[in-house]
């Protein structure tokens, strides 16, 4: 747009002057199992505006046991599995429940049973054998109640993933540490130690300087190795930097085998949960060589 007014300016709007919006969350993946693709449409149109923890559902649609198994098999988020009991044959619905727990090792995924026959009364024993989470008639299934029970396998699900989430990169961690820990064990003196401080392993190394065997050190605590190595002020600092900054190192006077003076640089660290909680330390000591 021209303006005669010298003093008028004007400026199109950039598009890069907008913040960019957030990216969308990934939705949580239901899988229908059915056979009747009017249970697919009324399934999906009654959940369609369903949200949890700001997530929208995504469905995925299989119409026979071989096809629920192979879109489990190439997408390991689904979150949620509404399953049909009677498919192609009477039990098609079970066999794709423990093939998903025994095959395909799936703890994760909420498997929510369905049935369109009122008779079927194997409700109990189809719980418990099949590592089931639901089991409902479909004429019973209201809108109401397929919400409830959507939201609360969601609920679950998500508890589970973070759960086990965690516990891998724990796992990780401790990879890492006996990694670190097979480089160091010819060279360096090395402890572990669980939460409350009781001595897990000793490597032959630490043994070997102290003349202990690692049976006599495991299930006591460090300070059973040598009482007088660390004095109350020196152990108070110790546990006080390993529960500020997650480390502690300095350097340790003591007697080794024998009764000769063993002088040790030294490095602790606190591996820490999910909730910030220390559930493994381990220490790493070297020899320093005496001044000619």
């Amino acid at each position: 747009m021209l303006s005669n007014d010298p003093d008028l300016i004007l400026e199109d709007d950039d598009p890069s002057d907008t913040p960019p919006s957030a990216p969308e969350p990934a939705p949580w993946r239901i899988l229908i199992v059915d056979d009747d693709v009017d249970v697919h449409v009324v399934t999906k149109f009654a959940l369609s505006s369903a949200n949890f923890q700001g997530r929208r559902l995504s469905f995925l649609h299989a119409y026979s046991g071989k096809e629920a198994l192979a879109i489990l098999r190439d997408t390991p988020d689904v979150a949620m599995m509404l399953l049909d009991v009677i498919m192609e044959t009477d039990d098609a619905g079970l066999r794709v429940a423990r093939q998903v727990r025994e095959e395909l090792h799936n703890d994760l995924v909420r498997i929510v049973l369905r049935t369109g026959q009122p008779g079927q009364a194997f409700e109990h024993g189809v719980i418990v054998d099949y590592d089931i989470n639901d089991y409902w008639c479909k004429a019973d299934l209201t809108t109401r109640k397929l919400f409830t029970t959507v939201i609360s396998s969601l609920r679950a699900y998500a508890a589970l993933a973070a759960a086990k989430a965690t516990r891998d990169r724990l796992n990780e961690e401790l990879a890492r540490a006996r990694n670190v820990q097979a480089a160091l064990n010819p060279l360096a003196l090395i402890l572990t130690l669980d939460r409350d401080g009781v001595v897990t392993d000793a490597n032959e190394r630490l043994c070997a300087v102290f003349g202990v065997t690692r049976d006599a050190v495991v299930g006591r605590t460090a300070a059973a190795l040598r009482p007088e190595a660390v004095t109350a002020e020196r152990g108070h600092e110790i546990v006080s930097s390993l529960v500020r900054s997650g480390g502690w190192a300095g350097d340790i006077e003591l007697a080794g085998a024998g009764g000769a003076p063993v002088s040790l640089r030294c490095a602790a660290l606190a591996f820490k949960d999910s909730d910030g909680l220390p559930y493994q330390y381990v220490a790493v000591a070297t020899e320093r060589i005496a001044a000619q």
